[in-house]
């Protein structure tokens, strides 16, 4: 009896252990949209569990009008445009584990990074930029961010 016990032990164990897997990636994903109106085929951000993934977000305002100026205000447009998604779905700029940058112009990086590191708070986030061939509505930056509540 107790041979058959423990030759039974793993596949209950491996029973167990998929079902367990099978809940945690059955969380129920909820959808953050600030804009429905626009149409596009995508939302702000998805919650999913206690991680928040933020659409790449652009400077633009509540009209959709790209921020005037160039980089700089088009930058601290598009983290504020995240923070709102963020805040919509109950987290924070604390809240932000991981951060892509992309940049029309790689050559706006230092101007972009100027206003960036003045809004998200300490400690900085693990960060990605790059340059794209090229980002809609002619924007020159876009911001896309993952946050987990702690």
């Amino acid at each position: 009896m107790r041979n058959g016990m423990i030759r039974r032990l793993p596949v209950v164990c491996l029973f167990l252990t998929a079902l367990s897997c099978q809940f945690c990636l059955s969380q129920e994903h909820t959808a953050i949209n600030l804009s429905p109106a626009r149409g596009l085929p995508f939302s702000d951000g998805i919650i999913a569990g206690n991680t928040m993934y933020v659409a790449g977000q652009e400077g633009t305002d509540d009209a959709g009008k790209l921020a005037s100026g160039g980089i700089g205000p088009e930058t601290k447009a598009a983290l504020d445009n995240i923070t709102k998604v963020l805040k919509a779905g109950g987290f924070d700029l604390k809240d932000v584990v991981s951060v892509t940058v992309y940049l029309a112009d790689i050559k706006d990086f230092p101007e972009m990074n100027k206003v960036y590191k003045t809004v998200l708070p300490d400690p900085k986030p693990a960060r990605a930029t790059i340059q794209a061939a090229a980002l809609v509505n002619d924007a020159r930056v876009e911001i896309a961010v993952i946050a987990v509540k702690k």
